[in-house]
């Protein structure tokens, strides 16, 4: 059996022609597919605005600290896991980031290599903590983001430090018209999607999501695996804080805060499993895609920021729902 994005897909999907594999990769998410159609459709007719080229461009650009958040936990749900510590680690890595470097351009790249370094760190900390404790990673990583928040708040209550403005070109810049944060997002998603598809490690996610009791049967470590899933999610989340940096030029406290959360919305929107060992980063990135574009026709509705968390919850709540309905079918 193919432990990867690949083991959902149905059979009657052809796997012959120049297509096939297109076909294949795109059939599970069809549902997600048919909604962002529907949103488009729906947010043209309301908005004038929404469909041109302009604001869709702005949507993308805009949407790279959480394709990065919710990549991190994608890696983390497929063993089985949450990560409650990403929007604590995005709030510490903005503001290590902006303080460190404070204007100096020649600071800049010791210092985003050293919050990347912190990230993983911490990530790889709360895989040994899930593992070593046996403590079920919402807790572990519940006290995490406590310690992280309130160490944020200890060193200041206030923004600090900056950046150089050629710095906010990671956030802002366009390369023939495509913001570059969007194509440095996309090769990441890339770069994941093949790791989890085509090496040892990314099968053993799957493995050990799956059936973490016959793990050991099949020597797969578990200090490995948490360690190798949590860092993940810890660097995914340095990554989007290094990039919420670029975009507010300067660090925030609780930069990361609701992070923690918005971050699971699309993982189960483009159906990784929550019990893990099922999903995947295509239909994570497809998530976001939708809760991005949902978020910014309510904003052209002029509808209030918190009926919108009200509607990301159902949303969260109808997805399980219908995991859940999936799995007693199966």
């Amino acid at each position: 059996m193919e432990l990867n994005d690949a083991k959902s897909r149905p059979v009657l999907v052809a796997e012959t022609g120049p297509l096939s594999w297109v076909t294949a990769e795109i059939w599970p998410y069809r549902i997600v597919i048919a909604l962002l159609a529907a949103l488009m459709a729906t947010g043209s007719a309301f908005a004038d605005r929404f469909g041109t080229v302009r604001n869709l461009m702005n949507v993308l650009e805009q949407l790279a600290t959480l394709a990065l958040a919710a990549l991190g936990q994608t890696i983390v749900i497929l063993i089985g896991g949450i990560d409650l510590s990403i929007g604590a680690v995005i709030s510490a890595v903005s503001m290590l980031t902006s303080g460190l470097i404070d204007g100096q351009p020649e600071r800049v790249l010791p210092v985003v290599v050293a919050v990347l370094m912190f990230g993983a760190a911490i990530g790889a900390l709360n895989g040994y903590l899930v593992e070593r404790l046996r403590v079920h990673s919402l807790i572990v990583t519940l006290g995490m983001a406590s310690i992280l928040q309130g160490a944020c708040l200890l060193y200041s209550r206030g923004p600090v430090g900056s950046v150089p403005r050629e710095f906010e070109t990671l956030a802002f810049g366009r390369s023939f018209g495509v913001p570059i944060s969007t194509t440095l997002v996309v090769a990441i998603y890339m770069l994941a999607w093949y790791l989890l598809r085509y090496t040892r490690t990314g099968r053993q996610l799957y493995a050990f999501g799956g059936e973490p009791a016959h793990a050991g049967l099949l020597g797969i470590s578990g200090y490995r695996v948490q360690c190798a899933a949590f860092g993940a999610s810890g660097l995914c989340a340095a990554v989007a804080g290094v990039f919420l940096v670029s975009r507010t030029g300067i660090g925030e406290p609780l930069a990361g805060s609701g992070f923690d959360l918005a971050s699971v919305t699309p993982v189960v929107v483009g159906g990784t499993i929550l019990a893990g060992g099922k999903g995947g980063v295509i239909g994570t990135f497809l998530g976001v895609l939708l809760v991005s574009l949902l978020n910014n026709v309510l904003n052209f509705l002029d509808v209030s920021t918190y009926y919108q968390w009200i509607i990301q919850g159902i949303i969260i709540i109808s997805a399980v729902s219908v995991q859940l309905d999936r799995r007693r079918v199966g």
